[in-house]
C-alpha cells in the first residue's frame, strides 16, 4: 500500500483533515458516503466520456459511448431499472479515432479502460449498499469538482489539459481518501475500499501522463496551480458532507465550542 500511496501523498498538497475522517466513519453518515460514492463513480465515467466524445472518437463511436452509459444514468438519475441488470451492459463498437487528431487513440484507450473499471466500481458499491441495506437516494453533488474545474482555460488545447489535470486531482485525492477511512469501516467495506487504490492510483497517473503528453511543454506550474485549489477546497470549511468535501461544519462548531469553554 505505501508504494501505491506515496506518489499520491507527493502530489496531492495537503492530507485529508481527520475532522473528516472522524465524519465519514460515523456508522450514521454511511448511507450519505456510499450513495455519494456511488455517484462519484458514474460521474467519473461520464467525465472520462465526455474527453473521448469531445476530443478523440468520430460520431458513430460518440453514439455508442452514449449508449454504453445510458442505463446507468437511468439508473442513477431518474432511478428506472434494475441494478442487478447493470454488468450487461457492454461497450458493443470498437472507436473509431478521429483523424485530425494526433492524440486521439492515447486517449481513448485510456479512457475506455477507466470508464470500464468506474463502472464496474459503480456496481461494486450498489453491492456495498446492499449489503448494508442502504436505500439508493439521489443527492445533490458536492462542490469539490465544480470547484476544480470553474478554473480550466477555455481554448484549446489548454482546457483540455487542465480538464485533464483536474482528474488526475479528483482520482488521487479518492485513492488517499479510501485509504484514510479503510482501517476504520467495517472490515468488509474496507476491504473493498482497499482493493480500489490501485486502480485509482493508475487513473490519476494516466490523466496526469495524458496532460503532459499533449501540451508537450512544461505544465508543472498548471499542476501546482491546481494543487493549491484542490487543496484549498479539502481544507477549508464545507457545510455538506460528502466523499470529496472539505472540513465538516461539525467540526468547526465543536471547536469553537472548545474554545467558548476554555475561556471561561
Amino acid at each position: 500500500m505505501d508504494t501505491i500511496l506515496h506518489p499520491i501523498k507527493h502530489f496531492l498538497h495537503c492530507a485529508t483533515p481527520q475532522s473528516w475522517v472522524d465524519e465519514a466513519v460515523k456508522p450514521a453518515n454511511l448511507p450519505t458516503l456510499l450513495n455519494d460514492h456511488l455517484v462519484c463513480e458514474l460521474k467519473a465515467a461520464q467525465s472520462a466520456m465526455f474527453l473521448i466524445r469531445r476530443y478523440a472518437v468520430d460520431a458513430t463511436s460518440a453514439k455508442a459511448l452514449l449508449e454504453w452509459l445510458a442505463p446507468y444514468e437511468k439508473f442513477t438519475y431518474r432511478q428506472e431499472g434494475n441494478w442487478q441488470d447493470l454488468p450487461k451492459c457492454k461497450l458493443n463498437k470498437s472507436m473509431m479515432a478521429k483523424s485530425d487528431s494526433p492524440y486521439s487513440q492515447n486517449l481513448i484507450d485510456k479512457m475506455v479502460l477507466l470508464i470500464k473499471e468506474e463502472l464496474h466500481h459503480f456496481y461494486q458499491v450498489l453491492e456495498m449498499m446492499d449489503i448494508y441495506a442502504i436505500e439508493y437516494t439521489n443527492i445533490s453533488s458536492s462542490r469539490y469538482a465544480k470547484g476544480l474545474l470553474t478554473h480550466c482555460k477555455t481554448h484549446e488545447p489548454d482546457a483540455l489539459i487542465d480538464k485533464l489535470i483536474c482528474g488526475a486531482y479528483i482520482e488521487a485525492r479518492s485513492c488517499e481518501r479510501f485509504a484514510k477511512i479503510a482501517p476504520h469501516l467495517d472490515p468488509k467495506l474496507g476491504e473493498f475500499y482497499t482493493s480500489l487504490l490501485r486502480s485509482e492510483a493508475r487513473h490519476y497517473q494516466d490523466y496526469l501522463t495524458l496532460a503532459t503528453d499533449i501540451a508537450q511543454k512544461d505544465i508543472a506550474p498548471r499542476i501546482a496551480f491546481f494543487g493549491e485549489r484542490e487543496a484549498e477546497l479539502i481544507s477549508t470549511h464545507d457545510s455538506d458532507f460528502k466523499f470529496h468535501s472539505g472540513v465538516p461544519c461539525a467540526a468547526i462548531n465543536s471547536a469553537e465550542q472548545s474554545l467558548k469553554a476554555a475561556s471561561f
